[in-house]
């Protein structure tokens, strides 16, 4: 049948999709990479239903492509008897573990179907939480930045993974960026923190994202003049004079 990899989106359960729903509802076992996707799932998954899979926290390729071996060896007989599921927080294709069970179902098991359920990712659910409209024809450039990198170059980017955060701020403000940061955004149970002061988040967490950019960076779009100043009867004229005209002021009639 079909391995289901779903994106359950930044960790509010009330922010995963409709589909997602339906398919963690009917699957046969769900799978989770962590605590945190766990405690999504388990908003729509009964405990009957969840599959564990083991994969050990080190930068030893050899053993993690063993554990992605074994892993896949767990999920493969599920998915071609019945309906699998493998959860990642965000979007399985954006800085997903899914993509290391794809590649390596891919390779040692192609019976298996896959269908990706797409999610609310951190590219999109930064922008709602930070307050940052990006406007057409903007350029924005996605980075990681952990250990206390300062990627910069883009005029605008999104920086994942800022484990570092005094030390990201420094190459970032040195290099003329204003920077804001967010943690744990929209994570259930978890407090959001969105703030441009660097030592209010000192302590490390894999869950921070920074959002980057060169003052006056970009075109602004025409209805940013709303405002500021206002065409009426053939000229430019005052915010205050045109509030006044459009709700027929008397005391601006000629």
């Amino acid at each position: 049948m079909t391995l289901y990899g779903v994106g359950l989106g930044p960790g509010d359960a009330g922010l995963i999709t409709v589909r997602g729903r339906e398919v963690l509802e009917n699957a046969d076992e769900v799978y989770t990479p962590g605590r945190l996707s766990r405690a999504v799932a388990t908003e729509y998954v009964d405990d009957e239903q969840l599959g564990d899979l083991d994969f050990p926290m080190t930068r030893d390729e050899e053993k993690l492509r063993e554990a992605w071996k074994d892993a896949a060896a767990e999920v493969a007989p599920v998915a071609e008897e019945g309906t699998a599921a493998f959860v990642t927080l965000g979007d399985p294709n954006v800085y997903s573990t899914f993509g290391h069970l794809r590649r390596t179902l891919d390779r040692f098991h192609p019976e298996v179907d896959l269908e990706i359920i797409p999610g609310v990712s951190t590219v999109t659910a930064f922008a709602t939480a930070l307050d940052v409209e990006i406007t057409a024809g903007s350029e924005l450039a996605l980075r990681e930045a952990d250990n206390g990198a300062s990627p910069t170059g883009p005029d605008r980017m999104v920086l994942f993974k800022v484990t570092d955060v005094p030390a990201t701020h420094e190459g970032l403000v040195e290099a003329g960026y204003d920077v804001t940061y967010g943690r744990r955004l929209f994570m259930e149970n978890h407090e959001s923190i969105v703030t441009d002061d660097p030592e209010a988040l000192t302590e490390r967490d894999y869950y921070t994202v920074a959002y980057a950019e060169q003052p006056g960076t970009g075109e602004k779009p025409a209805t940013a003049a709303f405002g500021t100043e206002t065409t009426a009867d053939g000229g430019v004229v005052s915010e205050e004079l045109a509030t006044a005209e459009s709700v027929g002021d008397e005391i601006y009639d000629d």
